[in-house]
């Protein structure tokens, strides 16, 4: 079997990570985060791990670099795991998937769920600085945010969907459900 590249996109809190995390437990699959070299870099310069510094860094290491400098970084280390599967989380444009989207074993999944639903979830989970703290108006305003702008693209793109509004049986199910079809092809 060819290695089956599995790219994650939605918006913030919608439950890729949630998902990611059962594919890993129940299909021994290794993941790849876009966020990850991300955290490298900040944490080697010493800037506090927040939303806005992940987003800044990115900005600028892409307009230096090029839209697919990270594209080039995942699907480098995508292909260097040895798992047979491989989930790729935190696509957020077009260029995210420039080399995976042409593989014939690359599957684009759209994770959604309500808006107040992300909200509570990225407020619970406070992941990135200033996180618990935020209004809602301000997590909405978040998704205007460049590094988000281009999510409702990429999912629009997906043509495989999960719908997190539920509780994690329900993902789980889904998610289940979307494997067993990618394995029988």
């Amino acid at each position: 079997m060819s290695k089956i590249i599995i790219g994650l996109v939605g918006q913030i809190a919608c439950g890729k990570g949630a998902a990611k995390k059962y594919l890993a437990q129940k299909y021994n699959i290794e993941d790849c985060r876009f966020s990850t070299p991300l955290r490298d870099v900040v944490k080697r310069l010493d800037i506090p791990e927040s939303r806005e510094n992940l987003q800044k860094i990115s900005t600028v290491l892409r307009g230096a670099f090029g839209e697919d400098l990270l594209a080039k970084v995942i699907a480098k280390d995508a292909s260097n795991l040895d798992s047979d599967i491989v989930i790729v989380d935190g696509v957020r444009r077009m260029a995210d998937i420039k080399y995976l989207k042409d593989l014939p074993n690359f599957y684009l999944i759209r994770v959604d769920a309500d808006p107040q639903i992300r909200y509570e979830r990225m407020k619970n989970r406070n992941e990135n600085a200033g996180d618990k703290d935020k209004t809602y108006e301000q997590f909405l305003a978040d998704q205007n945010n460049e590094a988000e702008k281009e999510i409702p693209v990429v999912m629009d793109f997906a043509k495989l969907k999960i719908d997190n509004s539920g509780t994690l049986d329900e993902l789980y199910y889904q998610t289940d459900k979307i494997i067993g079809d990618i394995l029988k092809n």
